[in-house]
């Protein structure tokens, strides 16, 4: 068996070599042509291929000199940008004469097929053209102009840090020894290099051909980096809508690179994902999403359609999981999630009312939201959950693990069963959540975030919330600990600490000592201060999002919440004090 198993090859002849091309799917549906970079063959493709395969028509081909596609002779000058245009038609017109392709390319894949999309012979042959891991060679030559014109501190920074990314560009260069290190030791470790540095799955892929291959690729930096950038074009403008996907952890392009990409592509849909370099390998899933997505959208008449919340090119297409997502924070963040285009689980042990949450979810804009009823605090129930999560919608990219429960009440009044009650919910269902979907994150080993819901009482303490401010407390610590343990894993984790929010959860709190009349009336009066102070959850669920995106430890949101942690930094005496005061309850 091979990586392209039921793949049907063909082989095109074109400009003194001849291509190796396979195809998936049916031919009578929109085909999407997957071009590889380097030092790859088309094998790179087959996780994604599979996964298109389904829906549309999937070609692959070998760029010349790689896989099973012949070289050009002599090699120096047979793989201009020009050569390769020309490959790309050949293939373009023998898989789909009919139709213009959907393109899609990774590293030096996408620089040629910017290449592609941007001269004036392709026009009328692409018809959408998704972008990953390779600029563009005029758009990276202005680039770079514009910082050598008008240099600053940040401009400069930004010349000097893509400079230190492409050393390997400036070795290429170099005359025999790449082609000596492939053929030899390199050639045999980069599989492990691979694993190891990229985290790609160990499979039968790269396949054999891998010393050629990237002895032959070299010329493609040869025949056109240096040229390219030296005398980049002026009428470099995308003629076919762009989807651009970049990966947050490459080591080899920074994301400055693709500023004022607008400018040379007007119907641009920007994504990004947190994931290194090799994601046609790593996130295969992902990308298969956003290449549907995006390709449905073109042929429908209506690129550019992605989520247009906040953070869109951040949490589009992830797979976001959220627990006492019934209402309050939880629901205001599944909301914010689905804003931003997002797979939303809503998790609640209401059944409906995560079903609405997941309901309005889809209305707000996410491409499919799921509700699921749990108790987090019943262990056997959330480890059933996660199992049921990963085999229908796949490994969560992001955990908030809001649920939680109110308890006031002096120590004295708070019974064993009240302790176990919050510290059931607030402190084992946070810990479930991490334990069971955070393991799947590292397993999978591609980063993700987890955000537990704390409080401002974490740090602030309180003669009234003995149980509910350590149950706090605790999360706040385990977030601390967690965080340290998963950064190598690139798993970030926040611990979001909110003071006074104006949701529900004041008319479920407990309150330790108090008989059922004295109850309702406290969960009243507390209700009425809540509702005074009128802070919506909404804003927390910004700030959630933020978290991630910036990668924050600790986030007091509220006003009263992060004075409570200045003061619990800078001058904890004062808050002791405070925690004195009977709340005029």
């Amino acid at each position: 068996m091979t990586v392209l198993d039921g793949a049907r090859e063909r082989r095109v002849r074109t400009g003194g070599v001849e291509l190796c091309v396979a195809e998936l799917g049916d031919p009578g549906r929109p085909t999407v042509v997957l071009v590889h970079g380097y030092p790859d063959s088309k094998e790179v493709w087959s996780e994604v291929a599979a996964r298109l395969a389904d829906a549309f028509h999937v070609v692959l081909y070998d760029v010349r000199g790689h896989g099973r596609s012949t070289a050009p002779s002599p090699l120096r000058g047979g793989f201009t940008l020009e050569k390769l245009t020309d490959d790309f038609l050949a293939v373009a017109d023998a898989v789909s004469p009919d139709r213009p392709v959907h393109l899609v390319g990774h590293d030096w894949g996408s620089v040629q097929s910017w290449e592609f999309v941007t001269v004036k012979r392709t026009e009328g042959r692409i018809a959408s053209f998704t972008s990953m891991s390779g600029p563009s060679l005029d758009h990276f030559g202005h680039w770079i102009n514009k910082r050598l014109r008008r240099p600053t501190p940040r401009r400069v920074g930004q010349l000097l840090g893509q400079g230190a990314k492409s050393w390997y560009v400036y070795l290429l260069h170099t005359p025999v020894l790449p082609e000596l290190a492939w053929r030899g030791p390199l050639g045999k470790r980069w599989p492990g290099i691979l694993e190891r540095v990229e985290k790609v799955p160990g499979s039968d892929y790269p396949t054999a051909s891998l010393p050629s291959d990237a002895a032959h690729g070299a010329w493609l930096y040869r025949d056109n980096v240096r040229a390219r950038l030296r005398r980049p074009r002026e009428d470099a403008y995308a003629h076919a809508p762009v989807q651009l996907i970049t990966p947050l952890g490459d080591a080899f392009l920074s994301e400055r690179l693709y500023d004022g990409l607008e400018l040379w592509a007007p119907r641009l849909t920007r994504r990004t994902l947190p994931a290194k370099h090799w994601v046609p390998r790593t996130r295969p899933d992902r990308l298969a999403d956003w290449i549907t997505e995006f390709v449905n959208a073109t042929e429908d008449g209506r690129p550019g359609t992605a989520a247009n919340g906040a953070y869109a090119d951040r949490f589009g297409g992830q797979l976001v999981l959220v627990t006492g997502a019934g209402n309050g924070i939880g629901r205001a963040t599944a909301f914010a999630f689905a804003e931003a285009g997002a797979r939303v689980v809503a998790v609640d042990r209401d059944a409906e009312a995560a079903a609405r949450t997941a309901e309005l979810s889809r209305l707000i804009g996410a491409p499919d939201a799921w509700a699921e009823t749990v108790d987090v605090s019943d262990e056997q129930a959330m480890e059933k959950l996660a199992a049921r999560v990963a085999a229908e919608y796949g490994v969560v990219d992001v955990l908030v693990n809001n649920a939680g429960i109110g308890l006031s009440g002096s120590f004295f009044d708070t019974t064993p069963d009240d302790w176990r009650k919050v510290l059931d919910v607030n402190l084992w269902g946070v810990i479930h959540g991490c334990r069971l979907f955070g393991r799947q994150m590292a397993e999978r080993g591609q980063g993700g975030h987890i955000v537990n819901t704390a409080s401002a009482a974490a740090f602030q303490p309180s003669r009234a919330l003995p149980a509910y401010g350590t149950s706090k407390a605790a999360v706040l610590m385990l977030s601390e600990c967690l965080r340290a343990e998963l950064a190598g894993q690139d798993i970030g984790v926040t611990a979001i600490c909110p003071g006074l929010v104006n949701t529900n959860i004041t008319s479920t709190a407990h309150f330790a000592g108090a008989d059922a009349e004295e109850e309702k009336r406290l969960q009243r009066r507390t209700a009425r201060l809540y509702g005074a102070r009128n802070y919506p959850p909404e804003k927390v669920a910004d700030a959630v999002l933020e978290a991630i995106v910036h990668n924050r430890a600790v986030v007091p949101v509220t006003p009263e919440a992060r004075g409570a942690h200045l003061l619990s930094r800078f001058a904890p005496r004062v808050l002791r004090g405070l925690a004195r005061v009977k709340p005029p309850l």
